[in-house]
C-alpha cells in the first residue's frame, strides 16, 4: 500500500531550502556592505593565469568549433542513457532490447545525417 504524503511532510526541505537561500542572501549583503573598496587601474586590469591579456577577446571563432561542441554533448548525453538500460538490461527483457534498437536506430540515422552533411569535415571552409 502507497502512502499518500501530505504538503506538511514537505515541510523540512522547504525550510531546508529558506535557510540555504536566505544564507547566501545575507552572505552577499554582507560582504558587499563591509567589504574594502578599493579600485585602481592595476586591480580592475583584465587578468588570467599570470599572463598579459593580448589582442581583442571579440576574435572571430569559427562556427566549426561550436558545431562539434555541440554535437558532442548531444551524443554524450545521449551515451549516457545506455548506461541505466544495460545495468538494467535483464529486468527490461525483449522490450527494453528492441526499445534500444530504435534508440539506437535513431541515434545512428543522427549520425549518419551528420556525416552526409559534412560537419565532422574540418577542411571544409
Amino acid at each position: 500500500m502507497m502512502k499518500e504524503y501530505l504538503p506538511s511532510d514537505f515541510l523540512p526541505i522547504l525550510v531546508q531550502l529558506i535557510a540555504a537561500i536566505g544564507f547566501i542572501v545575507f552572505t552577499m549583503i554582507v560582504t558587499h556592505s563591509i567589504g574594502p573598496k578599493r579600485n585602481s587601474v592595476k586591480k580592475d586590469d583584465p587578468f588570467e593565469c599570470g599572463i598579459e591579456s593580448q589582442g581583442d577577446a571579440r576574435t572571430p571563432i569559427s562556427i566549426k568549433y561550436f558545431l562539434i561542441a555541440i554535437l558532442f554533448v548531444l551524443f554524450d548525453v545521449e551515451v549516457i542513457f545506455m548506461y541505466p538500460w544495460a545495468v538494467n538490461f535483464m529486468k527490461l527483457g525483449w522490450f527494453g532490447f528492441f526499445e534500444m534498437i530504435v534508440f539506437l536506430a535513431l541515434l545512428m540515422s543522427g549520425f549518419y545525417y551528420i556525416i552526409k552533411k559534412g560537419v565532422l569535415n574540418w577542411e571544409r571552409d
